[in-house]
This record gives structure tokens, C-alpha cells and sequence, in this order.
């Protein structure tokens, strides 16, 4: 257990739902999904060690080291468990939580996830790891959000929006050098992982999100997860891209506010 909690809100009343974020997100990024999920649920968001609300040191060398982290949140907040929501970089923890964990995940939504990364997907993270290194060193601090925008969003999206993502490459580039640090951390702890022997673990409800261009996370490995979680659902989302919660947000929402609405209470 760290000596230091992560950052966090807790919003609402009921059953406990933990949201986590993606590698590149921080825990504002869930502000509308919060407002609206609190009239039901009490909302946990938080920000992973090396995120922008709770930089290092120290930073984590493997993605069972956040693990950690969310179990001191839970237990510091007395929520013996909990309904886990995890996008991209939150969905791995959330599924290695509920394979580690088993007893504090009453149910599990992993949207745009991998079971592993092949070599194509592993380049992509060393590509960016490299770029978050080259920023602390003084070089180009645009690569980073320039490397990201093809796979993070369909191409029908990045065309509908060149006004904002051209405003929000001059905001990302003007990031603190905490937060490239803490984003190099959190992408390093990416390499090697590999979910396959641990799917088995997870036996809570679980729903997988796979989103149809997702440039970070292969949609064959998403189907893998699926495969290997016994009784796991599957919810194909057409036309967004691994950003699936800033593409589509009403459609995810709706998607886990129905799986959720179906559980029994905790």
C-alpha cells in the first residue's frame, strides 16, 4: 500500500462505481458520465499515479503496481467492493483487478481493452513512451498528441474536428514535465503485459466494449477477452475509434448504465 493515496472524488449515493481513466485522461474527463451516473451509483473517479492530479514519484513499473493502488483508495474509502468502469489504459487495471481482486469487483466494463499486445501494438507504445522521453529532454512536445491522434480516433471524427484537436495540441504540448513523465511511466508499464493466463481469474459479470477503429487496441484482442472471461458480453460499437468515450460518450453511458441496471446491489 502507498503512504500516499491517489487523487479521487466520490460523488452520490448506492452502490459504488469506480470509473478509470485512460492513459492520457484525468479524472475531470468524467464529469458528465459522473453527473449522470450519481443520481444512481456513488461515483468514484481518480487519477492513476503519474497522471496529471496525482503525479510521481513514485511512479509504477507494472501495471499490477496501480492495482495496488486502487485496493489502498477502495479500502481507505471503506468500499469493500465495487462496480469497475475502465476505458483503454483503466480497462487493464480494471481486468487485473478483477483477476487478482475477484472479491472486490462486483462487475467489470472493460471498453477498447487488449488481452496483449503484438508487435505492431508494441511498437506503437514504445513510439510513444520514446516521445514523452524526448519532450522531457527539450525536443518537439507536439509528437506526442501528433503520434496519438490515428489511433485514438476514427478518421470521420478527426475531420469533424480540426479547430478543436488543433486548440488542444498547443494545451497538451504546454502540459507540465510531470505529466510527460508520468505518461511515459504509464505507457512503459504496458510492454510485456499479457492478461491471457489471468482471464480465467475474473468471475464477476463482465462486459466488453470494443469499438470498430480502434487503432490502440486491436479489435481481435478485445474478442479475445471476451473468449477468455467465462460468460463475458460483448458490445461492438460501429463507427468510433479507441477514444470511444470521447467519440461516442452517449453510447457508452448507455451501455453501461444498462448492464449496470441489471445487476443485483452489492
Amino acid at each position: 500500500m502507498m503512504d500516499q493515496l491517489i487523487a479521487h472524488r466520490v460523488d452520490g449515493a448506492g452502490d459504488p462505481v469506480l470509473l478509470l481513466n485512460g492513459g492520457m485522461m484525468t479524472l475531470s474527463h468524467w464529469t458528465g458520465a459522473a453527473s449522470r451516473l450519481q443520481a444512481r451509483w456513488r461515483v468514484i473517479r481518480c487519477d492513476f499515479r503519474g497522471q496529471l492530479l496525482s503525479p510521481g514519484p513514485p511512479l509504477h513499473a507494472s501495471v499490477s503496481g496501480h492495482v495496488a493502488d486502487i485496493v489502498a483508495l477502495l479500502d481507505a474509502l471503506a468500499v469493500r467492493r465495487a462496480h469497475v468502469v475502465g476505458t483503454s489504459f483503466g480497462a487493464e487495471v480494471g481486468l487485473l483487478l478483477a483477476a487478482s481482486h475477484p472479491d472486490r469487483v462486483s462487475s467489470l466494463v472493460a471498453a477498447t481493452a487488449t488481452d496483449t499486445f503484438p508487435a505492431e501494438s508494441l511498437a506503437g507504445i514504445r513510439a510513444l513512451e520514446d516521445a514523452c522521453r524526448r519532450a522531457l529532454s527539450g525536443g518537439d512536445r507536439f509528437a506526442l498528441f501528433d503520434l496519438m491522434l490515428p489511433g485514438n480516433y476514427s478518421p470521420a471524427f478527426l475531420e469533424a474536428n480540426v479547430a478543436r484537436f488543433a486548440a488542444r495540441r498547443e494545451q497538451f504540448a504546454a502540459l507540465p514535465d510531470e505529466w510527460f513523465q508520468g505518461a511515459a511511466s504509464i505507457v512503459g508499464t504496458l510492454a510485456g503485459f499479457d492478461l491471457g493466463p489471468r482471464l480465467r481469474d475474473i468471475v464477476c459479470p463482465t462486459l466488453v466494449i470494443i469499438a470498430e477503429h480502434d487503432g490502440v487496441m486491436p479489435v481481435e484482442r478485445s474478442r479475445a477477452i471476451v473468449a477468455g472471461i467465462a460468460g463475458a458480453e460483448e458490445a461492438f460499437v460501429g463507427g468510433s475509434g479507441h477514444a470511444l468515450v470521447v467519440e461516442q460518450p452517449e453510447v457508452f453511458l448507455q451501455l453501461c448504465e444498462r448492464f449496470l441496471a441489471r445487476l443485483p446491489r452489492v
